[in-house]
């Protein structure tokens, strides 16, 4: 069973008969369906059924051509909204199956973000008409927690603003310059990270850690998409699941400069969410190629 369909109003199915219930519904009344061509025997096809407003489950696999289809995998999905990037992505096929992850080199969080992409089908189309390089225009990511808990914010003056912008602006400009192999950049970036270490060093002696760091990303067990985030909350509202009737919420939230949506069931929440307060957990990343 799927870790994250908790994460979309699923958290009480305790058997693989429900599951299997679940799924064939989504088979027989799907909300979307799209195939491509794989060989002369077989698609590839997707069904996809939304159980709430952006939220459902995908369920992918192959059909032959007398219309026969085979399961292969499922995930339940977020579909975010807005852009979160228009920095550069590549596309990996996993090993095991018929699906990709996104890396995008995206320099405001100062590490590649991977995520499980969501419309498979559109990008092998697009890919099957280039042939070669494939164009788009940005990329739209979300995230599926299966809990999380809600922070106050951080006091800070308009004059403090003003300077954490400028200070991740630079740095934006340094990692781009080190990228490239400028040694007065990496000398930069490596001085800066010193300081840091020593600054919040001497800071925890008196103060909490999440009172010294605002907002972070960062990787998270051993899967690659996978992270433990914690961000501001800049909208909120809460979506029933209209199989289940369980109640999640979808926040925006601004993490190190970027902008995302996140589904978290409203039980798995401690604390009482609201716009301008923080969230923090882990994640399953999504994304959505934008062509």
């Amino acid at each position: 069973m799927h870790q994250y369909l908790k994460a979309i109003g699923f958290g009480d199915i305790s058997s693989k008969r429900e599951l299997n219930e679940i799924l064939t519904q989504v088979e027989d009344s799907f909300t979307q369906h799209d195939l491509i061509f794989q060989d002369d025997e077989m698609d590839f096809c997707e069904y996809q059924k939304e159980f709430g407003a952006g939220l459902g489950i995908a369920l992918c696999g192959d059909m032959d051509i007398d219309e026969s289809f085979e399961r292969q995998y499922y995930y339940p999905y977020f579909i975010g909204t807005g852009i979160t990037s228009y920095a550069d992505v590549y596309i990996e096929r996993r090993m095991d199956k018929e699906s990709y992850v996104g890396v995008c080199e995206e320099m405001k969080v100062g590490i590649n973000l991977i995520f499980h992409l969501q419309n498979v089908v559109e990008y092998l189309k697009e890919r099957q008409m280039t042939k070669h390089s494939i164009k788009y225009s940005s990329v739209t990511l979300s995230g599926l927690c299966n809990g999380g808990t809600i922070l106050l914010p951080v006091l800070k003056d308009k004059e403090q603003e003003r300077k954490q912008q400028e200070e991740v602006h630079n740095r934006m400009m340094l990692m781009s310059a080190a990228r490239t192999g400028d040694p007065v950049a990496i000398e930069s970036l490596t001085m800066d990270d010193i300081d840091t270490y020593s600054k919040v060093s001497r800071r925890l002696i008196t103060e909490d850690v999440f009172s010294i760091v605002d907002t972070y990303i960062m990787p998270y067990g051993i899967e690659c998409d996978h992270y433990s985030i914690m961000g501001e909350i800049l909208e909120l509202q809460r979506i029933v699941n209209e199989y289940t009737l369980e109640e999640v919420y979808v926040m925006k939230l601004e993490v190190n400069g970027l902008s995302f949506d996140i589904c978290v069931p409203v039980k798995g929440v401690m604390g009482d969410p609201a716009v301008g307060r923080r969230f923090k957990g882990n994640m399953w990343m999504q994304g959505r190629i934008n062509f």
